[in-house]
């Protein structure tokens, strides 16, 4: 059994539904957030976990085994590495951290550690993206040929309310980071690594520091193109994905915070037929889905049975990709990966560095 503690209690509370879907994995003993009150409403007055607001208190108990980082983004770094340092496992909610520099130091710390660090990234957990990946598996994708991601969502100046959103300080970034990171993931979780990335971004929907449309075009080292188009102006959240193969073509569904969930589409492509498709689809093995498929991977992974969680090297290259993508807005152009160490950014993206 795992003791988890989870610290903070606003997407926390997401993350204990996860926990609790998987009981005989996993044991919530506490949850920290300097508001209490919202700590025990996030766990419904559930007797069973302790309510703290005392990290270093939760981080030297010696029962607990991981640390679950749910706080604002420009806590993940320290907070993470403290957790490091006391001996714990950590999942981490995104961004990771805030630059390479800063992935590259809690790569050491996991290793002096002897510790495991999990980086966030739900949206991979689900039905439809285990029915991709089965296809792929199966040789009936063939080469991607290319590839559009759509992160359409609302957020109006109630949502810009709590203090620390919105700005470089306290969020790191605005929808790139904060919001499209997600979809950014799956598709390297889909089509492997972006080798060049060339993007443009503005405030255009809110009086917010950082940036609320982008529009973004990607070369993968497959050489399949793709493109992402993201806004916080839309008039609903929806996220959409679509992958063109040789020998088919995949769509999600419109869910904004699970695209993996909603029913996809498969349509084949000669010589692939639809038969076969279907084939390959009926076989399928129903996964758990978002935090409690994230979970149960991690566990797996702890237990000696890695392999389909999401790790701390995926977490890294999704910094360097938001490092890579911040570099063509500031500077234009086309930007080329994988980022040299010492490579303009990465000591990090904020407007007050290099």
């Amino acid at each position: 059994m795992i003791r988890v503690a989870i610290i903070g209690a606003g997407i926390g509370a997401e993350h204990l539904e996860g926990y609790r879907a998987l009981p005989e994995r996993f044991t919530v003993a506490a949850l920290c957030d300097l508001d209490t009150a919202r700590a025990v409403k996030a766990t419904g007055g559930d007797p069973g976990i302790a309510i703290s607001d005392d990290l270093e208190a939760v981080l030297a108990d010696p029962a607990i085994d991981l640390i679950d980082v749910c706080l604002p983004p420009h806590l993940h770094f320290p907070v993470s590495m403290k957790a490091l340092q006391a001996g714990k496992h950590v999942i981490c909610e995104k961004p990771i951290v805030r630059s390479l520099d800063e992935a590259d130091q809690l790569q050491s710390a996991a290793e002096a550690s002897g510790r495991q660090v999990f980086p966030v990234f739900q949206y991979r957990y689900g039905p439809g993206l285990a029915q991709l990946k089965a296809l792929q598996a199966a040789g009936l994708a063939g080469r991607a040929y290319v590839a559009s991601l759509e992160t359409h969502w609302n957020r109006d100046a109630a949502y810009y309310a709590i203090p620390w959103r919105g700005t470089w300080a306290g969020e790191s970034g605005g929808a790139l980071l904060g919001h499209a990171i997600h979809a950014h993931d799956l598709l390297c979780h889909v089509l492997g690594p972006v080798a060049e990335v060339f993007a443009m971004a503005d405030t255009r929907v809110n009086a917010i520091e950082t940036e609320d449309c982008a529009a973004l075009a990607f070369r993968m080292e497959s050489g399949a193109l793709a493109t992402s188009s993201v806004t916080l102006g839309a008039g609903n959240d929806t996220s959409r994905l679509r992958f063109c193969f040789e020998g088919f073509t995949a769509e999600s569904g419109t869910e904004p915070y699970a695209p993996a969930i909603g029913v996809w589409t498969f349509t084949a492509r000669t010589p692939v037929t639809q038969d076969q498709i279907d084939a390959v689809l009926e076989d399928v093995t129903p996964q758990q889905p978002r935090f409690a498929g994230y979970l149960h991977a991690i566990a797996d992974a702890l237990a000696g049975q890695g392999g389909q969680e999401v790790t701390l090297a995926d977490g890294r290259r999704s910094i360097e990709l938001v490092t890579a993508i911040y570099a063509s807005i500031r500077e234009g152009g086309v930007k080329k990966l994988p980022l040299a160490r010492g490579a303009a950014f990465y000591g990090g993206w904020m407007p007050d560095q290099p």
